[in-house]
């Protein structure tokens, strides 16, 4: 099964910015908002979709690329294209009908991912976070439906936090605080680690022997 894992954190946290140690061929990037890196370097395998079934085509050639590891940046906004495509049409089904389709989608790319790509598969997950008054900080997604009834952090097993702290520090968190979804194996990873998804995944990998 290929190992999906989530990358979560405000905008300027520095999540794409995490990516600029790998090899330009080393990964097979998802660009859902064709938006420019925030670092100079240009992946080879690029793919600027936010269509589903498009995406699920774009990781199906990673065996033939000999790629193993795969950035969806940013899959909330893959479920925002959907909504933004479809929540002013006034026929063919309601709005309900729109987020169960938003949720279908989202549900059924990570089961894909863990089932249908290789084991030494990995595939980053990267999202936006939101906060509530109460402090609690969760994956910012589209409808009840996703939080409610598919929680998709509970889908995978690692879920990093991208963190920043004045002009100039960056980290991920690797555990939770009590008030926000971070999580990771024990013995993985210290409680604070650097800002490097290269580095990261190869200690996924040493960690599991991928």
């Amino acid at each position: 099964m290929g190992e999906a894992v989530i990358i979560y954190g405000k905008s300027g946290s520095g999540k794409s910015r995490s990516l600029k140690n790998f090899g330009e061929d080393e990964i097979l990037f998802i660009n859902t908002v064709s938006k420019r890196l925030p670092f100079q370097k240009k992946f080879k395998y690029e793919y600027k979709t936010a269509d589903v079934m498009k995406v699920r085509a774009a990781l199906k050639k990673m065996t033939s690329l000999n790629i193993k590891t795969a950035v969806i940046d940013d899959f909330g906004y893959q479920q925002t294209a959907k909504f933004m495509a479809g929540h002013n049409q006034r026929s063919g089904g309601s709005s309900f009908d729109l987020y169960n389709a938003i949720a279908d989608d989202a549900y059924n790319l990570i089961i894909f991912i863990k089932n249908e790509l290789p084991d030494d598969v990995i595939v980053y997950l990267v999202m936006h976070e939101e906060t509530n008054d109460y402090g609690d900080t969760k994956l910012k997604t589209i409808g009840k439906l996703l939080d409610q009834k598919v929680c998709v952090e509970g889908m995978v097993t690692i879920c990093l936090r991208a963190m920043k702290e004045g002009t100039d520090k960056y980290f991920f968190r690797t555990q939770s605080d009590g008030q926000d979804i971070s999580k990771s194996p024990e013995d993985m990873f210290p409680l604070e680690i650097d800002n490097d998804l290269k580095a990261v995944t190869d200690r996924i990998r040493e960690f599991w022997g991928l």
